[in-house]
């Protein structure tokens, strides 16, 4: 399994959801877990997911992710699992 953490931050709008898990799927991209809340109309989304089947490197996702946040404002970054661990041990 190759795992990811995918994070979303941005004002919220309607759709942001919808659009960051329809690239996903379109991807092959597998969601394993999703959490989102939104706080004084922030929104903030942290989801795992696994792309041993995707259809596109990681480098070429986490880009293309990027671009899809920037379109619907908000901001979008896609860490593999165990440099985003190192980065958050103590």
């Amino acid at each position: 399994m190759s795992k990811v953490i995918i994070t979303v931050v941005g004002k919220d709008t309607v759709g942001i959801i919808a659009r960051v898990c329809t690239y996903l799927a379109e991807k092959q991209v597998n969601i394993l877990d999703i959490s989102q809340t939104i706080v004084q109309d922030y929104f903030n989304m942290m989801m795992i997911a696994d792309m041993e089947h995707a259809t596109g490197s990681f480098d070429e996702i986490a880009s293309e992710l990027e671009k899809v946040g920037e379109e619907i404002g908000v901001a979008i970054k896609c860490q593999r699992e165990e440099i985003f661990t190192k980065m958050h041990r103590i």
